[in-house]
């Protein structure tokens, strides 16, 4: 699932929710950092003063509060939203809104944590909410107003220069085109075939072609012209939403468009011409059919 969130300068960012084996490896981090931390903290008190039992006693719980509840408090709260383990694995917490983490969110998501994290009174429920919710919350954001997200993205290559444009003939039909309904699975999957169409053999490259421009044409309308390859159909696509997301973020940012817009400035209006009778014009199809390999 994806996720909008906001960032410092007031730019908003798809971003996707963090799963559930990433949060227990960032947890298992911080747990340990938080053990043998409190372990330094009780062995020093201990040799301090052996004795005596009470300030033995009252140093431990001090150390227990410090460790379990301030550091993650305080740390969170310093790097908007991140901790050690989240450091590690690319992770931050986020208000339900998309802000950053607030110093209240992050007390009451060490607070909860004690009961849920440390003495497991609330990790069955922590569990089964940290399943099935949609954003992966534990009992903690739930009442913190938070949830985790993944920051650190995988490192994606840019489209051949082929395939980052919209081909010349179908700039016309580009203008018109509606991506609103495209699904991030579908592009990513549609940008991943033209980033190897020259690893795939041709075979490989018609098969996976049409599969994909058959389900993005299920996504999108109108349907391209008859004849258009299925490569030229999705690096149209492709371009026109990219273009299209870097202008949203633009007016977001109060600027003007982004240079290297995909498809170019609209023609200027054609000379009046008398009118003429033309014969009624077949309709086009409600979406593309992409024939299989023969």
């Amino acid at each position: 699932m994806m996720a909008e969130v906001v960032t410092g300068e007031a730019v908003a960012l798809e971003l996707p929710v963090a799963n559930f084996p990433s949060r227990i490896a960032a947890l298992i981090i911080d747990m340990l950092a938080q053990i043998f931390v409190l372990l330094i903290i009780s062995v020093a008190v201990a040799v301090s003063r052996p004795a005596n039992a009470d300030y033995l006693a009252a140093g431990l719980v001090a150390a227990y509060v410090i460790v379990i509840v301030a550091y993650p408090t305080t740390i969170e709260t310093l790097t908007r939203g991140r901790t050690l383990g989240m450091l590690a694995l690319g992770l931050r917490v986020v208000g339900d809104d998309g802000s950053p983490e607030r110093f209240r969110q992050a007390f009451v998501r060490a607070l909860v944590g004690v009961f849920e994290i440390w003495t497991f009174v609330l990790a069955p429920v922590g569990l089964i909410t940290s399943i099935f919710s949609e954003r992966g919350k534990r009992v903690g954001d739930v009442f913190a107003g938070t949830y985790v997200i993944q920051e650190r993205m995988p490192v994606r290559h840019p489209l051949p220069p082929l395939f980052a444009v919209v081909p010349l003939p179908l700039t016309e039909w580009a203008r018109s085109l509606q991506v609103a309904s495209l699904s991030d699975q579908t592009a990513d999957a549609a940008g991943s075939y033209l980033r190897r169409f020259g690893e795939l053999s041709p075979e490989a490259r018609e098969s996976i072609g049409v599969m994909l421009a058959n389900t993005v044409a299920q996504q999108v309308s109108p349907p391209p012209p008859a004849g258009t390859p299925p490569a030229a159909y999705l690096s149209a696509v492709l371009a026109v939403r990219r273009e299209r997301d870097m202008a949203r973020l633009a007016a977001m940012q109060g600027s003007g468009p982004l240079p290297g817009a995909a498809t170019p400035p609209p023609p200027p209006p054609p000379a009046a011409q008398p009118p003429a009778v033309q014969p009624p014009a077949a309709q086009p199809p409600d979406r593309a059919d992409f024939a299989p390999p023969g």
